[in-house]
């Protein structure tokens, strides 16, 4: 649930983010909705796909050396620090060997990894983050440290509510790799123009909360992962 102001983190207790706090102040029962769907049916899914999860364990081990899972630092709700769980796709020891964004055809992403981000299966174990209340079916996705450095103040206000496994902007920049790819430096032109553009998203969704329209957008990311387009 929302945290009283004065509760906040100080970095978060500025003018742009108090707009959204009383926002979202008004729609505690939204809130309550989405954590108790959040509870219910991550618990469900975790059981009925865990003949899944088991297979792709097996066929990550058997391609190529490392853990079963990719655990990257993240930021979450409020500021705080956690690590996410994806099923690895790419090499052991990825990220000492390339920028923290992914970039399309990279080099890193091993032949299993490459199907599992082919059918976007790399983010079902994020269930476990939802589960642990960590994350939120629909929300603004959770960036590394770096680059939530780089929020502006009205930014910060993403960070009132828990890092989601979808969002209205997840959706429509689902193939950010291939604009990353026409530049030679990814960090610049993600922090400079696509986190900015999916940010104006982010902020969006929160003007316009409520427990529905969440509902609507994972119906949304279901047609996005089936193939269909969505123009927002």
């Amino acid at each position: 649930m929302l945290k009283k102001w004065e509760q906040l983190p100080e970095f978060m207790r500025c003018d742009p983010v108090k707009d959204y706090y009383e926002i979202l102040a008004k729609r505690k029962m939204s809130l309550l909705l989405k954590r108790g769907f959040d509870l219910v049916v991550s618990l469900l899914m975790l059981v009925v796909l865990a003949p899944l999860f088991l297979l792709l364990a097996i066929a990550i081990k058997l391609d190529s050396p490392g853990p079963v899972f990719f655990r990257q630092e993240r930021v979450t709700q409020y500021g705080r620090h956690f690590r996410i769980f994806k099923f690895r796709t790419m090499v052991q020891h990825a990220q000492q060997l390339g920028t923290q964004v992914t970039l399309k055809r990279d080099p890193r992403i091993t032949r299993v990894g490459a199907w599992i981000r082919k059918l976007r299966l790399d983010e079902i174990c994020q269930l476990i983050d939802v589960l642990r209340g960590t994350m939120t079916f629909v929300g603004t996705r959770p960036e590394v440290p770096k680059y939530v450095a780089q929020y502006s103040e009205e930014m910060r206000a993403t960070l009132l509510l828990p890092a989601g496994v979808t969002s209205l902007a997840s959706i429509l920049y689902k193939n950010e790799d291939e604009l990353l790819a026409t530049g030679e430096d990814a960090d610049r032109i993600y922090i400079e123009e696509i986190l900015p553009q999916k940010m104006r998203y982010n902020l969006d969704e929160i003007r316009n909360f409520s427990f529905m329209q969440n509902l609507k957008e994972m119906f949304w990311t279901v047609l996005a992962v089936l193939g269909k387009d969505f123009e927002g």
